[in-house]
């Protein structure tokens, strides 16, 4: 571990490679597990804002779900996220024809429709963020759904903070991740 500001980070995350490889996940991360997308406070008022103009990316389930649960739901552990449908997917989600799942909320940001990409816990992962009361947790969150990402990001030796550089930038900014690249370029020396 070591500091950056006031965050706290894992070194795995110079250490170990990844590449999303959509080919052979399928975007299972937007479709796998028991919870939805955690979310940030202010991303929750995002959501409520920006619905009326994602609603003609997503599909018809997700959108009855995120109408009958709301934009945003409180997971078991009290945290902020995104609901599912029918516990399964999260409401978010569209797929392509091929059955890869993709992000309607970032489909909207692509085609203009919002200022927003989508909840900054998808765009970091793997990197999972835990706010404490003096300082910012900056994890590798392993999936064994991921471990083609992680043989791609080996072949093309991509460590993942070079793979997450826009949403680490987009989270601690600018300067915070030009630290980053210096704490990796010293150890690489090492």
């Amino acid at each position: 571990m070591f500091q950056i500001g006031k965050t706290i980070v894992s070194e795995e995350i110079i250490e170990h490679d990844f590449v999303c490889n959509l080919n052979a996940c399928k975007g299972a991360c937007c479709v796998g597990g028991e919870y939805g997308a955690p979310l940030e406070d202010l991303e929750t008022e995002m959501l409520e804002q920006i619905f009326e103009n994602v609603k003609p990316y997503l599909r018809p389930e997700g959108i009855r779900a995120i109408e009958q649960q709301g934009t945003f739901v409180k997971g078991e552990d009290g945290e902020w996220e995104t609901p599912l449908v029918e516990n399964r997917e999260c409401a978010y989600v569209t797929f392509s024809e091929s059955g890869i799942a993709k992000c309607g909320l970032e489909a909207a940001h692509e085609a203009g429709a919002t200022q927003w990409k989508k909840p900054i816990s998808c765009h970091l992962y793997p990197v999972r963020t835990k706010a404490y009361s003096s300082f910012t947790a900056v994890n590798y969150h392993r999936w064994e759904i991921c471990d083609a990402a992680c043989s791609l990001g080996k072949e093309l030796k991509v460590p993942i903070y070079k793979f997450v550089k826009e949403a680490l930038m987009r989270k601690f900014g600018e300067a915070w991740y030009k630290e980053l690249e210096e704490v990796a370029s010293q150890t690489a020396k090492r």
